[in-house]
C-alpha cells in the first residue's frame, strides 16, 4: 500500500523542530521556506497547508490569493501576522496552539517582576562599574520589596493572563484584573481575583502585567495618562504585543523616575530600530528598564509542546480530512 504525500509549506527551518526532538510527520511532503523567499508564492499555489511562526513580518494576503491552501497553522497563539478579513474571504482556515506557552510566559513575568523590584540587573551593572559597596548600601536603604503580599494587576484575563495570575498567586500576591470580555464566574474562586476598571487597577497595583492581543481597541492602551495613574514604586511588564504600551510615553515616564521599572519583551517594530525611544534611555532610566527580544514564551519545553500540537493539527486536516482543532477563524 503506497503512502500518499501531501504538500505543506513551513516557514520555520526544519532545525527548529529537530533540535528539540520534534519530528514532522513523515506522511507530509514539506517545503521549508523563509517568509521572504522568492519561491514562496509559487510553492503556496500547490500547497494544502502552511505552518508559520506566531512572530514575524506580516504575510500579505496576495500570497494566498492564488494558492490552494486550506489551512494556515500557527505554531503559537498569536495570529496577527495574517490579514483576517482576507483569509475569511478566501475561505482559508487559520488555527493556533492556545496555551502552549502559558507556563513559560508566567515564569518570565514573575522573574521580570522580581528582577525589577529587587534591582538585580541594575546591581549587576553597578558592580561591574566598581560600585559594589555604595550600591549595596543604596539597595539596603531602599528597603526593596519581594512579591509576597503585593497586588498584581493583570490586564487581559484570557488563558495567558489567568496562568500568569496563578503564578503570582503562588508567590503570595493579591490579584486584580481588567478584562471587559471575561465572565467573572469563570475565574477560579481560589485566586480571589477582583475585577477592576482599568484606571483603578493601574492606581492600586504594585505590578501591572499586560496580556491582551494587539487589536484596534488595545493599540496604545497604556499611554501617558495610564502610566501617570500607576504608583511611583510600581513595575510594568509587557510580554503581549508591541504597540499596546506607548513606547514614547514609557520612555518619558522612566526618565522622569515615575516608575520603579519596566520589562519590555515586545516592540512596535521588531527588531526595534536604534531610534526606538526605549533604546535611547541612559542613566538610571535605562537601569530601571529590562529589555528582552520577544522570548517570554520561548523555552525548550514550551516549543516542544507547541510544535507537536501544530504538526498534529496539520496532519489531522491534510492526511485525515478532519476539521482543524483550535480554529481561530
Amino acid at each position: 500500500m503506497s503512502t500518499v504525500s501531501h504538500q505543506v509549506v513551513c516557514l520555520r527551518p526544519e532545525e527548529d523542530f529537530l533540535k528539540i526532538g520534534v519530528t514532522p510527520p513523515k506522511a507530509l511532503s514539506i517545503s521549508y521556506l523563509g517568509p521572504g523567499a522568492d519561491e514562496l508564492a509559487v510553492t503556496l499555489r500547490t500547497a494544502v497547508a502552511a505552518i508559520i511562526p506566531a512572530v514575524g513580518p506580516k504575510l500579505p494576503a496576495a500570497l494566498f490569493e492564488s494558492s490552494s491552501v486550506k489551512l494556515v497553522q500557527v505554531t503559537g497563539a498569536g495570529v496577527d501576522r495574517l490579514d483576517e478579513p482576507a483569509m475569511r474571504k478566501l475561505g482559508i482556515a487559520v488555527a493556533n496552539v492556545a496555551g502552549g506557552s502559558n507556563s513559560a510566559l508566567a515564569d518570565y513575568c514573575v522573574a521580570a517582576a522580581l528582577n525589577l523590584l529587587r534591582r538585580m540587573s541594575w546591581a549587576s551593572s553597578e558592580i561591574r562599574k566598581g560600585n559594589y559597596a555604595p550600591f549595596r548600601a543604596a539597595m539596603i536603604a531602599a528597603s526593596l520589596r519581594g512579591l509576597d503580599g503585593l497586588t498584581v494587576g493583570v490586564v487581559g484575563f484570557g488563558n495567558i493572563g489567568l496562568s500568569v495570575a496563578q503564578a503570582f498567586r503562588r508567590m503570595g500576591c493579591q490579584i486584580t484584573f481588567f478584562d471587559p470580555i471575561v465572565d467573572e464566574a469563570a475565574v477560579p474562586g481560589e485566586l480571589g481575583a477582583q475585577r477592576l476598571a482599568l484606571e483603578d487597577l493601574l492606581a492600586s497595583a504594585d505590578v501591572v502585567t499586560i496580556h491582551v492581543p494587539l487589536i484596534p481597541a488595545t493599540e496604545n492602551l497604556i499611554g501617558a495618562a495610564e502610566l501617570e495613574r500607576m504608583k511611583p514604586d510600581a513595575v510594568l511588564i509587557n510580554a503581549a504585543r508591541g504597540g499596546i504600551v506607548n513606547e514614547v510615553a514609557l520612555a518619558e515616564c522612566l526618565t522622569a523616575g515615575a516608575l520603579a521599572g519596566a520589562a519590555v519583551d515586545v516592540y512596535s517594530t521588531e527588531p526595534p530600530p536604534m531610534s526606538n525611544p526605549l533604546l535611547a534611555l541612559t542613566g538610571e532610566a535605562a537601569d530601571r528598564l529590562l529589555l528582552t527580544p520577544h522570548i517570554a514564551g520561548v523555552t525548550r519545553q514550551a516549543w516542544a509542546g507547541l510544535f507537536e500540537a501544530a504538526w498534529a493539527n496539520v496532519e489531522r486536516v491534510v492526511c485525515n480530512g478532519e476539521a482543524p482543532l483550535n480554529r481561530v477563524y
